[in-house]
């Protein structure tokens, strides 16, 4: 498959485009700063550079696309204002409507819940706490997840509470809060691994899951 990736130079995108590599797709890297591409990848992506307000360089991206995976995240800098990635992702979705690319696979929090899920004290804790301390990232990740939620496109939202940096542990808990056994931590790697492997896996379209080690 063709798959253009979003936040690709980021901790955890970084690791969706070699995932994604070896499973044999070919990837279009959407890069805001090109001097923060790895060298490893050479020639092998395809790399668009533009902001992710730019709806022009995103369509650009995205055409030709057979699926989208979003590794956007909003900002914990709190001198950071507005809500860039909101309008990014309303971008990237109509980009996908007016191309008629299907599948898309992001990122978020347990602040955004899974039509399907009763709250718990997990998916309170992960609302409560950027709600009150951090409310313009709160914000920005359930208003991109709503954007997507809203788009009636194949979507799937991989949920995460804390990740962390390390190998991967390459078992990975995934299903619904108030229903599946759920942790807390989880490595970038192995949620880099869930995510890329979720492109061409139809169990969780339409869904939210949330993963933990």
């Amino acid at each position: 498959m063709n798959v253009t990736v979003f936040g690709a130079t980021g901790a955890i995108g970084r690791q969706v485009v070699d995932q994604l590599r070896s499973h044999g797709h070919t990837v279009t890297a959407y890069v805001r700063n090109p001097g923060k591409v790895p060298a490893t990848w050479g020639e092998a992506v395809r790399v668009e550079v533009g902001e992710i307000t730019d709806a022009a360089a995103i369509d650009r991206a995205v055409a030709g696309a057979d699926a989208v995976v979003s590794a956007l995240g909003p900002s914990m800098d709190r001198k950071v204002t507005g809500l860039p990635l909101v309008d990014g992702t309303q971008h990237i979705v109509e980009a996908m409507q007016r191309h008629r690319v299907r599948r898309y696979v992001g990122n978020a929090t347990p602040s955004v819940l899974d039509p399907r899920e009763t709250p718990t004290w997990q998916t309170r804790f992960a609302t409560f706490m950027p709600k009150t301390f951090m409310r313009r990232a709160y914000d920005e990740i359930t208003g991109m997840s709503r954007a997507v939620m809203d788009s009636g496109l194949d979507w799937t939202i991989v949920r995460f509470l804390a990740p962390n940096d390390g190998p991967a542990k390459g078992t990975v808990r995934h299903g619904f809060y108030g229903t599946d056994q759920l942790g807390f931590k989880v490595t970038r790697a192995d949620i880099a691994a869930f995510t890329a492997a979720q492109v061409d896996d139809p169990r969780y379209v339409g869904a939210a899951p949330a993963i933990s080690n």
